[in-house]
Parts: C-alpha cells; structure tokens; sequence
C-alpha cells in the first residue's frame, strides 16, 4: 500500500473522531474508509503509538473509539490531511526559490502552522513530509535576485514605470529601456517581466536575472483593459515568441508514450497510427523553442511540417556532427 494512502487514512480516522459526539465503532470507520476491520484496528493502534489520545469503551456491547476532548480543539488550523500534504509538497517545488521572499514567507507559514499544533501533530506532520520528496534540476541561485524581484513587483503593483539596463542573450548586448511592468512571471526555473517596453514599443518578456542595473520612477501608467497574460501566451513553446507556426513532429513508437503523457502546449493534438507512432500537431510562436525540443528526442522525432523546421534540424544536426568529429579547441 502506498505510504500517501496509509496517511490519508489515518488522517481521516482522527478528523471523523474529532467530528463525531459519540465515538465510532471499527465497523462504523470501516465503512467510512471502505477498508478491511484488520486495516482500522491497524491504522488505530498506529496512531495511538505515535502519540494521539484515543481511546476505547463498551457502549451497548460495542468498543466505540473515541479522541479525548481536549485534544479535539488542539487543531485549530482547517486544514484537512491533503490539503497539509500539498502544502509540504509546495515547499519541495519552491526550494529553487531559496533566499527569496516567496521561499522565506512560506516557511514562515509553516512555523506559524507548527507553533499552533500539539506535539504529537507535529510528530505526525513530520512523517507526512518524509513521505514526500521533490527535486527539480537544474534550477537558478535566486537569491541574488531579492532586491530585483520586490522592487518590479512593488513597480507591477502601483502601475509605475521602471528604467532597467537589460543584456540581452542573443544580442550580447546591454540596452537601457523604460518598461511599463505587467506582471511577473515563474516558468521553468527563471523569473520574468512581461510588460510594454519603450524601446520596441510592444510587450516583451525580460529575464530577471539578465537585469544589470533597475530603477523606479513615479510615472504611473495603465495595463490595457484586453490584455491577459493567459493569451498573450498562449502560443508560445517556452518563453519566445514569433509568427504563428504548424507543426507536425512524427515520434517512434518506443517514445510515443512520454510525449502522450504531457500536455506540452495548449494547442496540440495527438494522432495515433497502427504501429504505435504518433503524429504531434500544434500552433506555435516561432520554431526556436520547439527545434530544441525536438532535437532531445534524437532520431526518434521527425519533423513533417514547416520545412523550414525541418532545415533547421539538419543543419543543427550536420553542426553537431562536425563539432564531434572535431573536438574542442584547447
């Protein structure tokens, strides 16, 4: 049995005793958990050793379990097994956030949470969290981005103009702009800006980290009333943008799985064909993201359509192959 299912369980066992006036028998706790009576008296006998007071008396013949009183208004959080264990979950997603506010105000819930709940809560709000575990790799030092990050969001609050000198990757150039801060934006392991920026006139998206210098002015300005952030990107792959694309992309059937298994961008749709490959099809911004992607899929992927897509991965793929045969240059 999965250890999440075992918690839950248990879990549910103490919320129904704490609701119940009169107590509930295994078969009654049974029924309520659609499990077996072995598993219930299990389950009880765990709880009692991890330290929670419950007990047992004969009631008209029947043991009845019961929680003591004063333990039933020890949690006064409203917070339910699951919701908790998401809570702990959202702790491992955000240690990429390490020495930054959002990381440093969530464990500051926590302890506030912790410093609400008995002993033998705690003890069991621990196991729940040795039962989750969450990685992402690679991920950015954020820290260094603390000052940067309050100080566009105070900018995207109040609607104020901000003048950033920006490095832009491709460009290996840096630029001063004013940029009307819309909002900021966490995708896959890096903070953006979107917002409207003065030197293109258009709204673009910023790398936070690519901020060399930023000031705020107290010019105010107005997010248009039809912008969404949702839509705006929508069409994009990743974070680029760029004209609207079709793509079919042909995948082997040893990989189809995988791509079946993720939504990689609103638009798509999958065709399923008699030997188990598959045929990706979707409207994208630009092909620069989802050449890359292809390209980790190997031989195993091959792009139908735009040719142009298709130029692009032989050529990348003739580089590759030149730069193997020829080493690195000491």
């Amino acid at each position: 049995m999965a250890r999440g299912d075992q918690l839950a369980r248990q879990w549910k066992i103490i919320q129904t005793l704490i609701s119940s006036r009169k107590g509930k028998s295994v078969a009654d706790l049974a029924e309520i958990l659609d499990c077996g009576w072995r598993t219930v008296y299990r389950d009880l006998e765990a709880l009692q050793i991890a330290g929670f007071p419950l007990y047992s008396e004969k009631i008209s013949g029947k043991s009845i379990w019961s929680l003591l009183d004063t333990a039933k208004h020890s949690l006064p959080i409203p917070f339910n097994l699951m919701e908790l264990m998401a809570l702990y979950f959202s702790r491992g997603i955000m240690n990429g956030l390490k020495n930054t506010f959002l990381k440093d105000s969530l464990e500051s819930m926590f302890e506030k949470i912790k410093a609400t709940l008995p002993p033998e809560y705690i003890d069991y709000l621990s196991r729940i969290e040795k039962s989750l575990e969450v990685r992402s790799k690679p991920y950015k030092q954020h820290g260094k981005l603390q000052d940067i990050i309050e100080m566009v969001s105070e900018a995207a609050l109040h609607r104020k103009y901000i003048e950033i000198s920006y490095y832009t990757m491709s460009r290996k150039k840096e630029s001063r702009r004013k940029v009307a801060p819309y909002k900021i934006w966490f995708f896959d392991g890096t903070f953006y800006l979107i917002g409207n920026c003065g030197l293109r006139e258009d709204v673009r998206i910023f790398a936070l980290d690519r901020i060399k210098e930023i000031d705020q002015t107290d010019e105010p300005f107005e997010m248009p009333d039809d912008f969404n952030v949702d839509d705006f990107m929508k069409s994009s792959f990743g974070v680029f943008h760029g004209e609207s694309v079709k793509v079919r992309i042909w995948f082997a059937p040893e990989i189809s799985g995988y791509i079946r298994e993720k939504i990689w961008h609103d638009t798509q749709s999958i065709e399923s064909r008699e030997d188990g490959s598959i045929i990706f099809e979707a409207e994208v911004a630009g092909t620069q993201e989802i050449k890359y992607w292809v390209l980790k899929w190997g031989a195993k992927a091959v792009v139908m359509e735009p040719a142009s897509l298709r130029d692009e991965i032989r050529a990348e793929a003739k580089a590759m192959l030149r730069s193997t045969e020829n080493g690195v240059r000491e």
